[in-house]
């Protein structure tokens, strides 16, 4: 009888176990299907920011990282009602679509060379977009590869089905076989299109007027051709390439990149581009809001450039021809004033290759222009000369500094300098210097001109204005950087002339205020002077978008001389808490309509204008760090967010998302030309950077929250670590910065 009970009880015992190890693998089982780890694409989240805060928004871009192919839906705005077609290629990421796509189940009465549509259902991932016209009932679904993409629509029922191919300016054809055509889009470049549907039309007809004609070819202003589909069956496919050289190109381009009509495999494809680009960088932590916001904004990183180089060839509108590319592709859509700061940078530390033919194409440009100048908004239709000083020179030296060798730096040299000291300096201009710039030379500032005083320099932009404070601090930099270039390629006198003007920014230096104030002619300070509404519209006539109280900090090249010149490190820190702490000093309305460009705002700090990106590191170079921790994560924290009002001023195509990738990592490349950054402090656990080298760089932050932002102590491959600057070397050459991150300050770190 014991016996049984004993056996009796192991049985039970047994058949526990059995039931609750079954029990466990089921659950498990069943964890890791509905908790499958996300892919790094899987957090991004393109429609992170659609909504602006004022100027412009971000876009739901479906590209590939710095292809050719770009779309997204165009539409008034994110909460317009009506879509515009659908696209075919956007030539810049602020631009409207070149061609446009309009399917339809029957012809409207009155047809307009674009379709609007109401839609539901949409959804956008970096590779693939999706959205349901509702009132016709179509469902597309959309992928792409860098030079050629593909639509998949699905009409209801299997009747007679119609897709409008619309040119803006320029003509489309029809051969039998495919659809081919173009559009003029500025400073004579073309953009080209060739579509082949899986079936065939069965009525080609163009749009004349408003009146639908027999007629295979169409050209002018809003060309239009409709192709009629009279095969039974509910789904019609369209695949196409794109290029900038010609037609036949585009062919080639699609035929390349797009064998089949497979959606699921060029979606696929897509998705694993994506995944290689962003897995570059991998973080760990437990905020997933955190890990969205990093990886959205590292998908913005790769917007522009883009590589325009098509099997071996490329368009350019620098001079209007077409080049070979001698086996380095050619980019171009890099707007240098703002993508300088942290864009390029990055790029530098996960693509230095990249980085490499990006500034092979500026020497490039440089040569096929009329002045061999280096360019400063390089776009697709050219160098739009925006904006003011020339900061290519610091991508120059950056990348020169960080071991970057394969452009030629004797030509980017000479077309730097060209830039910097034969042409005006006046903002928006392309002119050659004149008397403006020669006082500059002799004084060593750009004069302002008194409230009401007439403009006597030709160069100067009506709009723009002189920014003589800007332009003033923004060439100083320039010119340290020619400086530092010079000095890297043995030019003595080049070095010495330009170190000494690189302290140009010291003759508008008010020793009464401590701000950068315009003087005129004389060497008078414009008096009487606000520091925060003086300067007209966007503070133009004396800075540039941004007022006095964000060019106080724009030394990026000599901050030990900034603080100097402040008064030492406690008034400098003063300084800078004042400046977060001062009101707008007017009206939100009244504000804004003068300076809207200065948005982002905790006092009187923007955060939504890349002047300002580097100011919260300047606590480091005053010996309070860990104020510089406090205001990144509550700066990110406020103004960058996993939602649709998430970015808070013009983002440009990367070059703010780019602080945001540097900053939750832990540091920040403040003096761009100098091969080391300043720490500020990471968001997540574990970082690890997987380098072109084949090395990994983790960083650790130990007990990182949004609480535990501050740095207790550090730790560098083992070795305590006592100080805000991280040597790029030391990160190339891999291993681990470890943080140990407490809620409470640690001012003795690093101080």
């Amino acid at each position: 009888m014991l016996n049984k009970n004993i056996n009796l009880k192991h049985k039970t015992f047994l058949r526990t176990v059995c039931c609750f190890s079954f029990l466990s693998i089921f659950l498990l089982k069943g964890f890791s299907q509905s908790q499958k780890p996300k892919d790094f694409v899987d957090y991004v989240n393109p429609y992170m920011g659609n909504i602006s805060h004022l100027l412009v928004p971000t876009y739901p871009t479906v590209h590939l990282p710095n292809s050719i192919l770009r779309v997204y839906p165009e539409r008034g705005d994110f909460t317009s009602d009506r879509l515009y077609g659908l696209p075919l290629i956007v030539t810049s990421h602020r631009g409207s679509s070149a061609f446009n796509l309009s399917p339809m189940l029957q012809l409207p009465k009155e047809l307009k060379p674009v379709q609007l549509y109401s839609y539901d259902q949409e959804e956008i991932k970096p590779y693939r977009y999706a959205v349901v016209l509702d009132q016709e009932d179509i469902k597309v679904d959309y992928a792409l590869s860098h030079q050629s993409g593909m639509y998949t629509f699905t009409f209801p029922g299997t009747a007679t089905k119609y897709l409008q191919f619309n040119s803006r300016d320029g003509e489309l054809n029809w051969d039998g076989q495919a659809l081919s055509g173009s559009q003029e889009i500025g400073n004579g470049t073309r953009v080209y299109i060739y579509a082949v549907p899986e079936i065939k039309p069965s009525v080609v007809s163009k749009l004349q007027g408003k009146q639908l004609e027999k007629g295979t070819g169409a050209k002018g202003r809003n060309a239009c051709l409709i192709l009629q589909f009279d095969k039974a069956g509910a789904g019609l496919k369209m695949k196409y390439g794109v290029s900038f050289i010609d037609a036949a190109q585009a062919k080639v381009n699609l035929n390349r990149e797009i064998a089949d009509f497979d959606q699921e495999k060029l979606a696929e494809n897509g998705r694993k581009i994506w995944n290689q680009a962003l897995g570059k960088i991998a973080v760990e932590g437990e905020s997933e809001s955190d890990k969205n916001v990093f990886y959205t904004s590292l998908y913005r990183t790769y917007e522009r450039p883009v590589n325009i180089s098509e099997g071996g060839r490329y368009f350019s509108a620098f001079d209007g021809k077409v080049h070979s590319d001698e086996g380095k592709p050619f980019f171009t859509d890099d707007w240098i004033w703002d993508s300088y700061r942290a864009h390029h940078p990055l790029r530098v530390l996960l693509d230095p290759a990249a980085e490499s033919d990006i500034l092979n194409s500026f020497v490039r440009m440089s040569e096929q222009m009329d002045k061999p100048w280096l360019p400063t908004f390089p776009e697709i239709t050219g160098d739009s000369r925006r904006m003011n000083s020339n900061h290519g020179v610091a991508t120059l030296l950056d990348a020169y500094r960080k071991g970057i060798r394969g452009f030629d730096i004797q030509k980017a040299y000479l077309a730097a300098k060209g830039a910097i000291t034969e042409k005006t300096l006046a903002p928006w201009s392309d002119k050659p210097a004149g008397k403006m710039d020669d006082f500059f030379k002799e004084k060593g500032y750009i004069p302002a001109l008194h409230p009401g005083e007439k403009e006597i320099y030709p160069e100067v932009h009506g709009f723009e204005r002189r920014q003589p404070v800007a332009v003033t601090l923004g060439t100083s930099y320039d010119l340290w950087c020619l400086a530092q270039l010079a000095n890297e390629l043995g030019i003595k006198a080049d070095y010495e002339l330009f170190m000494k003007q690189s302290f140009n920014y010291r003759n508008l230096f008010n020793e009464q205020t401590k701000f950068f104030h315009p003087k005129d002619e004389k060497g008078n300070f414009i008096m009487p002077f606000d520091y925060v509404f003086a300067g007209g519209q966007g503070a133009r006539e004396y800075y540039g978008e941004n007022n006095a109280w964000i060019y106080r900090w724009d030394v990026q090249h000599n901050i030990p001389d900034l603080i100097k010149l402040m008064g030492g490190n406690q008034l400098f820190v003063q300084y800078l808490d004042e400046m977060f702490q001062q009101p707008l000093g007017r009206s939100k309305f009244d504000f804004y309509a003068q300076l809207p460009d200065h948005t982002g705002n905790v006092g009187q700090f923007s955060m939504a204008n890349e002047p300002a990106l580097h100011i919260p590191y300047l606590y480091n170079y005053a010996g309070q760090p860990w104020m510089t921790q406090k205001r990144i994560h509550k700066l990110i924290g406020e103004w960058f967010r996993n939602d649709l009002m998430g970015v808070p001023g013009d983002e440009d195509g990367g070059g703010m998302s780019a602080f945001v990738v540097f900053s939750q990592m832990g540091f920040y490349p403040v003096t761009p030309g100098l091969a080391s950054y300043s720490i500020g402090s990471p968001f997540f656990r574990k970082t690890t950077l997987s380098l072109p080298n084949g090395k990994s760089f983790v960083i650790i932050g130990k007990n990182a929250s949004a609480k535990n932002k501050y740095i207790q102590s550090a730790t560098l491959n083992g070795k305590p670590l006592n100080s805000t600057e991280l040597k790029h070397a030391e990160i190339l050459n891999g291993g681990t910065l470890e943080f140990i991150l407490g809620d409470k300050a640690n001012k003795n770190w690093a101080n």
